[in-house]
This record gives C-alpha cells, sequence and structure tokens, in this order.
C-alpha cells in the first residue's frame, strides 16, 4: 500500500477520535473499556503535533501523536483493518529528522504487539513504571 502522510484536517477529527477510541477497546482489553471516550482523544491530542496516515483511497488508516519539547511520541494508533501493512512504519519515517534523532515512549508491558513492533523499529528499553493502564516500559530510539 502507499501511505500519505499529512497534518490532520478538521474534518479528520471524528474518524481519529473513533480509531483512537475502538483500538484502545480492542487492544487494552485488561481495563474496563467504560474508561475510554471519544473525546479523550482531543484531550489527550491537546498541545501534540498530529500527524496523520492516508491510505492510497483517501481514507485515514492511523495517526501518531508528537509531544515535539521532549521528543516524546504519545500514540501511534492503526485502525485494525490497516494494521500489519506499513501505516506505523511510514509514520515513524515521517517524524522530524527520522532516524538520525532520538524519540522516546511508553509502551503498556501488556501491549505485546506494540512493544515488537517498536523494537523491529529499533526502540530499545531503557525504563518501566506503572500508569492507570497497567505497567509499561519506557522505549528509547537512539540513531545508530
Amino acid at each position: 500500500m502507499t501511505w500519505t502522510i499529512r497534518p490532520p484536517r478538521a474534518e479528520d477529527q471524528e474518524m481519529l477520535a473513533e480509531i483512537y477510541l475502538s483500538v484502545r477497546r480492542e487492544t487494552f482489553v485488561w481495563v474496563d473499556p467504560g474508561k475510554f471516550h471519544r473525546e479523550d482523544f482531543a484531550a489527550h491530542t491537546n498541545g501534540e503535533t498530529v500527524f496523520v496516515c492516508e491510505h492510497e483511497n483517501g481514507g485515514v488508516a492511523g495517526f501518531l501523536s508528537l509531544w515535539p519539547a521532549d521528543d516524546f511520541i504519545h500514540m501511534l494508533y492503526i485502525s485494525p483493518d490497516f494494521q500489519g501493512f506499513g501505516a506505523g512504519t511510514a509514520l515513524l519515517q515521517a517524524l522530524p529528522e527520522w532516524p538520525q534523532h532520538r524519540y522516546r515512549l511508553k509502551c503498556l508491558v501488556k501491549n505485546r504487539r506494540a512493544k515488537a513492533f517498536y523494537l523491529a523499529h529499533g526502540f530499545r528499553v531503557t525504563g518501566n513504571g506503572t500508569s492507570p493502564e497497567g505497567d509499561y516500559e519506557e522505549l528509547s530510539f537512539s540513531p545508530a
């Protein structure tokens, strides 16, 4: 598939919120799904730089949100229909100065698929902690 990475448009907000909500509910099965709400997307990306991944037919496949001040990847979510086809990789590659720049993120320990994705893209475990959704590991990407 061919991916286009672009800034979000006003008309994307509903789809981005739906992807965020549905993927969280499907992935974080150990968390009460009632704790996730459509409004979370706007609140959780406030002040962040959002990158939208659009598939070749023009629909939104997913997004990445970045807190630029800390080079922190806050979220990377791909609609289940597009997982495994390179959308996540395209989003990482669209980050400023990728792969010559250092980035970090937190990944829930129970989210094994996401952790495998990040490790396959050069991230390494550099710390750990606990959040309301469970234990997490901090992963860092450092240029070779």
